[in-house]
């Protein structure tokens, strides 16, 4: 796999979903500051949101539009993608973060809560891919594909954080062999595909508050003893593989987590 002269070159675009809070926040912050052009995706209902992340990276003297979409939907996702190559000229970088989490026994999980979970997790990143990959293609020169995995796709469940946790674990684990696939796909188009996979990010804990702490098993367990990160440090390994000197690493899923797994 070679890199393209073009996509060193030429100014370079980014779409990150889910990218209103928290780490896709930061990874917009990031990408914005290493000079790309961004698209700040998350659904239309945090529209205010979405567009104080705009202001604040145009604050910095840096591209920023809003793209708001609902990434499990698949006509959405393809007029996003439009959208975002005629406002900004290309797409060069896709960053598929967008995703939710549920807690909760298998037993006491209904049927629909378990489609909106994958359907949101697995369907809108496989939606993500597809898409941004034809608009790669069809460019020519190659770019850059990540998703959002989980550090419970890289190994067994080792912690007590990962109990009650299927629908999102069986979408993270998905995740993984998607990227694995789709970058065997692309090789031949020097479009690389591989996804982070955190463990604790700070901004996440809230995740665990009230009834699902309770509900996760987790209420006698002090989770201030838990490694954690800030999510600045997974924008900076995205950061890293958006690079296009990162053209030999694909079909990888990294995971920084503090030393609590290892894969």
């Amino acid at each position: 796999m070679n890199q393209t002269t073009v996509a060193a070159t030429k100014p370079r675009v980014a779409i990150i979903t889910g990218a209103a809070q928290g780490i896709g926040r930061s990874i917009a912050l990031r990408l914005a500051q290493d000079g790309l052009s961004v698209a700040i995706n998350d659904i239309p209902a945090k529209r205010a949101q979405i567009d104080e992340v705009v202001a604040e990276i145009k604050a910095t003297g840096a591209l920023a539009v809003a793209a708001p979409a609902d990434v499990a939907d698949e006509d959405a996702v393809q007029k996003m993608i439009a959208s975002v190559v005629e406002r900004l000229g290309a797409l060069d970088v896709m960053v598929a973060n967008a995703g939710i989490g549920l807690h909760g026994p298998l037993l006491t999980v209904s049927t629909q809560e378990w489609d909106r979970v994958i359907n949101i997790n697995l369907r809108g990143v496989m939606l993500c891919y597809k898409y941004a990959a034809k608009q790669m293609v069809d460019q020519g020169w190659g770019g850059r594909i990540i998703g959002a995995c989980l550090r419970l796709a890289t190994g067994s469940l080792l912690n007590i954080t990962d109990r009650y946790m299927s629908a999102y674990t069986a979408s993270k684990f998905a995740i993984r062999g998607l990227t694995q696939s789709l970058a065997s796909e692309l090789i031949q188009h020097n479009i690389t595909v591989n996804a982070y996979a955190p463990g604790a990010i700070r901004n996440n804990i809230g995740q665990f508050d009230g009834q699902a702490k309770k509900t996760s098993g987790l209420s006698n367990v002090d989770l201030s003893k838990i490694p954690m990160a800030e999510p600045e440090v997974i924008a900076s390994l995205v950061a890293y593989i958006a690079k296009p000197e990162a053209y030999f690493i694909t079909g990888q899923t990294i995971s920084p987590n503090g030393g609590v797994h290892f894969n």
